[in-house]
C-alpha cells in the first residue's frame, strides 16, 4: 500500500491548503475523503485492494472535528509527518490515527468515536496529573 494520509472534515480551505503544502515534500498520496464515503471501510478508503467497497452512501451529520489517518507509513514517517504539520504552524488536529489490521474494517465513523474517546481520556489523565 501507498503510504497515504487521509484527511477527513478539513472545512476550513486555509487550514486544509496550508496542511496539503507541508506535507507535499514528504511525497506521500493526500487523500480527502467526502462526507458520503464516512460508511466505507478506512482500509478501503486507504487503498487496500483486498478490502470491497460498501454500495451504502452516508448521509448523516459531519464529523465533529478535523480527523487525519496515516496508512501504510513507518514509525519514521509518521514522526516526518507529525513534525511537517507542527513546523508549519497549522494549529491542533485534535484527532489523529494510524491505519492498523486491527482497525482497517472500521468506517469512519467507528474510528472517529474510538479517536475522540481516546483524546478524552488522554486530556482527562493530563488535567489529573
Amino acid at each position: 500500500m501507498k503510504e497515504t494520509i487521509l484527511l477527513f472534515h478539513f472545512a476550513d480551505k486555509e487550514k486544509r491548503n496550508k496542511l496539503t503544502r507541508a506535507l507535499l515534500p514528504l511525497r506521500m498520496k493526500i487523500r480527502e475523503i467526502e462526507r458520503k464515503d464516512y460508511l466505507q471501510s478506512i482500509g478501503y478508503l486507504a487503498g487496500n485492494k483486498e478490502i470491497v467497497p460498501k454500495e451504502e452512501v452516508y448521509e448523516g451529520e459531519e464529523l465533529e472535528g478535523e480527523m487525519l489517518l496515516m496508512a501504510g507509513l513507518s514509525n519514521f514517517q509518521v514522526d516526518k509527518v507529525l513534525k511537517a504539520i507542527h513546523k508549519a504552524r497549522i494549529g491542533t488536529i485534535p484527532y489523529k490515527a494510524v491505519l492498523t489490521s486491527s482497525n482497517q474494517e472500521w468506517n469512519v465513523l467507528k474510528l472517529f468515536k474510538e479517536i475522540k474517546a481516546e483524546h478524552e481520556q488522554m486530556s482527562k489523565e493530563e488535567i489529573n496529573l
